[in-house]
């Protein structure tokens, strides 16, 4: 932002009265649009760019001298903060180098702090900028859920909070909130099945008859009962375990004295079962902690770990690793990695940016920078809108807590490196195996990519080409993607490869998207050729094409690589043996995509299976088909009923449902005794 701009927002900074409205991402692409605008031609001067700052709060952002951004900053006071990155000594390596590259100065002013870290988020996540720790952890996390309604449903739960339900959480890992409700199952009897299994039943379910859920939907406990169990069950997630326990306790001697036995002796088993939770914790709280996250940090060889501890409820859930990108990754530029305190810092401002805030947070200490957690705390307040202590130096329970963490990051880190290096041998190994023609870009094995191609069907049913892609020296998931065949002769792999390369490779043929550096066919010479041709058509590098053949009897090390010809000559065909650790990386990405393509079409076929027969009914609509799957709970429910149970449903006269009868049993004749077909054994 140019002296003049700065000028002009310092005028136009909003009362501190009005209402401050957070930074969305439209925000945060707006400022990023910005960023592209044609930069000042005059030399860089940072005393007369740090001389028409205002002390305000706000974000910053340095360029290079390529336009590229480097660093995307926050701060209290603008002025304060930006003018202590040109000072002349006292600045770390990291930072130092940085420095040296600015080019441009670009600065937004907030209405608080809190504002101006969502801001940062938001514009880190747009420009990616190299200097900054960015936070890669995209994954939701999990919650326990308690419905709403007569009987609530206890569940396991992902995506965004409303006001309708309860929720406890979040948790750190799928395991920790799945036994959670495993337990909370054997003490309090909650149901957990879906609503339409619920409305359907009429007698009680396998969990029901083994005593891990009251029965609900065959009337077998009241409303009343089972709204103090739930209560009870909301009571405990949130930390008053005690008070749960004395509840029982009382209820379980009043039964016994009123020669009630067998209720005494439930309640004793919910009892136990309660104490065995709280045994079962690796820590207990000794005071008034009810919720409390506990973070710590680990750095080695080029390498960032971030351990994220969870307590819930006074019990301590387990921990999370977290590998957030840091600049460099080289092991040689360790000294321009960041220090633990900023690596904190920067996890804490974009975690919980977007996640609720404890109650309590602790922090592993960083003797260079003792200001931390106290800088936290006032960040966190303001966000929160109420007092959020940050502690580096706990004392008894809250410091064995911090020890677990620190551990926890360092063994994480450990596995990550060991890890890391047996797969960057095998990337270099691979690398140096196809040759200088798949050199990636500046021959940094970091920016060497596979998309690997893989067809799957079942008997010509249900097509389904997967395409999974590794990059940066590992799998990325969230870049997977499934594709539906369709227009083609089934089981033809061949024009189903050729669908699926054409529908991919489109975009980079218009020049909206790059090439990896291979492109990775599951097959022999006639995959491969059948590639070459789409490539040639879209006018794409043919010599990124590579095909694994399988070798005799389809055993792993016995694959031959295939290469496709080019001006009318092909590369001879690479056998690698079975001790290759390049073969070995390539069949990981190739069972990958097998993997990945079974599921997909397992899934689809699933699907197909169990609606095809009811969506082929005549006189059956959408609304109709809902009503029927509703009431009877599924395809195999609807196909034992007769046409006078089909006629208790709303909407559906007597004809209709005769009708509907008549065209679901037309396959099996009538008191035959055949088995139902595989189409009604399957639940929609």
């Amino acid at each position: 932002m140019s002296t003049k701009a700065i000028n002009q927002r310092k005028q136009t900074v909003p009362a501190a009265d009005e209402q401050s409205a957070p930074w969305d991402n439209a925000s945060a692409d707006a400022e990023a649009a910005s960023c592209s605008a044609v930069p000042d031609v005059r030399p860089f001067n940072p005393s007369e760019e740090v001389r028409t700052l205002p002390h305000l709060p706000g974000c910053y952002r340095y360029f290079g001298a390529d336009g590229t951004c480097l660093y995307v900053g926050k701060a209290r006071d603008l002025k304060n903060r930006v003018s202590s990155y040109f000072r002349k000594t006292g600045l770390s390596p990291r930072i130092a180098l940085m420095v040296s590259r600015i080019a441009r100065i670009e600065t937004t002013v907030t209405r608080s702090e809190a504002e101006a870290l969502l801001l940062e988020n938001n514009l880190i996540k747009t420009l990616k900028p190299h200097y900054n720790i960015r936070l890669r952890d995209d994954a939701s996390y999990p919650y326990i859920r308690i419905g709403a309604g007569d009987f609530p449903r206890l569940s396991y739960y992902r995506g965004g909070v409303d006001k309708r339900s309860k929720f406890f959480g979040p948790y750190p890992s799928s395991s920790a909130a799945r036994t959670a409700i495993e337990m909370l199952q054997k003490a309090f009897q909650l149901r957990t099945c879906e609503e339409s299994v619920f409305k359907n039943r009429s007698r009680p379910c396998l969990l029901g008859q083994i005593g891990r859920c009251t029965a609900p939907c065959c009337g077998l406990i009241t409303k009343e009962a089972y709204a103090a169990d739930c209560r009870r069950a909301e009571q405990f997630l949130e930390g008053r375990s005690i008070d749960v326990l004395n509840d029982l306790e009382k209820r379980m001697w009043a039964a016994s004295d009123a020669w009630q036995f067998e209720e005494a002796a439930h309640l004793r088993d919910r009892i136990a079962a309660l104490t065995q939770m709280r045994h079962q914790q690796a820590i207990e709280t000794t005071g008034g902690d009810v919720d409390a996250d506990i973070v710590a940090a680990s750095i080695g060889q080029g390498i960032v770990c971030v351990n994220l501890a969870m307590v819930r409820g006074g019990r301590h859930l387990g921990d999370r690793a977290i590998f957030p990108k840091a600049g460099d990754r080289t092991p040689t530029a360790q000294d321009l990695m960041p220090s633990k305190g900023e690596v904190i810092e920067a996890f804490v401002s974009q975690h919980y940016a977007e996640l609720p805030i404890p109650a309590l947070l602790i922090v592993e200490p960083d003797p260079a920078d003792p200001e931390l957690p106290a800088r936290l705390s006032s960040l966190l307040t303001d966000l929160a809108g109420r007092r959020v202590p940050v502690v580096s130096e706990p004392q008894e329970t809250r410091r064995r807590w911090l020890e677990m963490c620190i551990q926890g990051a360092q063994i994480a880190l450990a596995r990550r490196l060991a890890e890391s290096g047996t797969q960057t041998a095998r990337l270099n190994d691979l690398m140096a195996v196809l040759g200088p023609a798949f050199a990636p870009k500046n021959d940094d094995p970091m920016e060497f990519s596979v998309e690997c191609f893989d067809i799957s069907h079942t008997q010509g049913e249900a097509t389904q080409a997967s395409c999974v892609v590794f990059r940066e020296g590992r799998m990325q998931s969230s870049l997977y993607r499934r594709f539906n065949i369709a227009g083609i002769e089934p089981g033809d792999d061949y024009a189903a490869m050729k669908q699926v390369l054409a529908r991919r490779y489109a975009p980079a043929a218009r020049g909206e998207a790059e090439l990896p550096t291979v492109v990775l066919i599951d097959g022999g010479r006639g995959q491969v050729e059948m590639a070459r041709e789409v490539f040639e058509d879209l006018g794409l590098d043919v010599g990124a094409i590579v095909g694994v053949a399988k070798g005799e009897g389809r055993k792993t090390g016995l694959e031959t690589l295939v290469f496709p010809v080019i001006d009318g000559h092909r590369r001879e065909p690479l056998i690698l043996g079975e001790m290759s650790r390049a073969l070995m990386l390539i069949a990981e990405i190739r069972d990958e995509a097998h993997r990945f393509a079974i599921t997909g079409m397992r899934a689809k076929r699933a699907k197909t299976r169990n609606t095809s027969k009811l969506e082929d009914l005549s006189g059956v609509g959408p609304k109709r088909r809902a009503k029927l799957l509703g009431h009877f709970g599924g395809m195999k429910q609807l196909k034992n009923a007769s046409a006078e149970d089909i006629a208790q449903v709303p909407g559906i006269s007597r004809k209709l449902a005769e009708q509907i009868y008549s065209q679901l049993h037309t396959a099996v004749p009538v008191n035959t005794g055949a088995p139902l077909s595989i189409e009604s054994d399957e639940k929609p």
